[in-house]
């Protein structure tokens, strides 16, 4: 079982290194005290048990920690601002034909109607959301 326990440490840690974020050191660390309760020669039903309950403690006590320092944090870009506002209408929208553009704080963005409505030039529309690089208006 020595082999086994460290071939799985070996794996554990190879996967944690090529992933950029947390999935197997805890097995790995389970592994290296399920490899040591071997050399101990501790039966196998234990050397299993010290394997899952040092994993489980490690995954408990960690994760939480791992997600408050090392969490992604999300940075908002300032287009989301625009959703609520009220835009001019600078090219006819019609969705058929794919074309269609409004100015909005001050910025040009391509445009499509939300029900599929052909909206004038010089419109006043409202931005409901954004697709893409589209903002969708009504």
């Amino acid at each position: 079982m020595i082999y086994t326990w460290v071939a799985l440490l070996i794996a554990f840690a190879a996967v944690e290194l090529i992933t950029p974020q947390l999935v197997s050191i805890w097995f790995a660390i389970g592994s290296l005290g399920a490899l040591i309760a071997t050399a101990l020669k501790a039966q196998l039903w234990l050397q299993l048990l010290i394997f899952l309950v040092i994993s489980a403690i490690m995954i408990i006590v960690s994760r939480p920690l791992y997600r408050k320092f090392i969490k992604t944090k999300l940075v908002p870009t300032n287009s989301d601002r625009v959703i609520g506002e009220t835009a001019v209408v600078t090219e006819s929208i019609d969705n058929i034909q794919a074309k269609g553009s409004v100015k909005v704080q001050g910025q040009l963005w391509t445009a499509r109607s939300e029900n599929g409505e052909v909206i004038p030039e010089g419109s006043q529309v409202t931005v409901i959301r954004i697709e893409g690089v589209k903002l969708i208006v009504k």
